[in-house]
């Protein structure tokens, strides 16, 4: 009897992968608080997990090396920017630092948690090769 690990993992592959993506977005724009007409940008992780999943569905995966990998050239699904909750400053950047360190701070613990679930599913699955 063999493993799939697509189903002992579920979704949660492709949940590190946003997070890890959206780490990236708010950095950036934690980067650029200062760069005039820099607009901030932010993941909506809930569409695009359910993008993430609809791609797990749909089964599309590269079978050989030769074939294009599909995801070059797409946007990061979810991605888009945001609305700031002050109004424009005169230099035309949206970067609100507080709030680009509070999502950071919360996206980090979202990431950490989800980290901790797969190392509970890793060490249910060696429990049962090991026959514990």
């Amino acid at each position: 009897m063999s493993i799939n690990f697509e189903k002992a993992f579920g979704v949660h592959e492709a949940a590190l992968n946003i997070r890890s993506q959206r780490a990236e977005v708010l950095a950036n724009n934690l980067a650029n608080a200062d760069t005039p007409n820099f607009k901030a940008r932010d993941i909506d992780f809930s569409q695009a997990l359910l993008q993430a999943q609809s791609n797990l569905a749909s089964g599309l995966k590269r079978t050989s090396a030769k074939h294009i990998d599909s995801r070059i050239g797409t946007d990061i699904p979810g991605l888009s920017y945001r609305v700031p909750f002050q109004p424009d400053t005169g230099d035309g950047n949206s970067v609100d630092a507080q709030v680009e360190q509070t999502k950071f701070a919360e996206n980090a613990m979202q990431y950490q948690a989800t980290l901790r679930f797969l190392d509970g599913k890793v060490k249910g699955l060696m429990k049962a090769i090991r026959g514990e």
